[in-house]
């Protein structure tokens, strides 16, 4: 079985279905192909430029991704350190993740608080 930190370029399709909690056959990301380019950085070996580059063109193949959404929803759970996941960064999808927390437990906070009040 997969580490839950594995990118999904480099699981089997069985460990991707059980990764992103399928129920059915999920779709073969497009990352499978070139999992080189998604799992970066490799800073002994890129420069920046290099990087930004590579980057870029991993967004670009995540863009058209047949499985972009279910990749993104791995990414928020498994909250990634390095790599490309559904065309973000592990920056990125670090900050959304914290966004959607504290959205979240803003919405549970005024649920709480709503709850008590009566309706006229």
């Amino acid at each position: 079985m997969a580490h839950s930190l594995d990118h999904p370029s480099r699981l089997s399709l069985p460990e991707i279905e059980v990764a992103w909690l399928c129920e059915s056959d999920p779709p073969l990301p497009e990352c499978t192909y070139d999992p080189e380019l998604h799992t970066g950085p490799r800073p002994l070996t890129e420069t920046s430029a290099e990087r930004a580059a590579r980057e870029a063109v991993a967004r670009e193949v995540c863009a058209s991704c047949p499985a972009l959404e279910l990749c993104f929803l791995y990414a928020l759970r498994v909250r990634p350190t390095a790599g490309i996941w559904a065309g973000h960064t592990a920056a990125e999808i670090d900050t959304y993740a914290q966004i959607t927390e504290l959205y979240e437990a803003m919405r549970s906070r005024a649920a709480e608080r709503l709850s008590g009040l009566e309706v006229a």
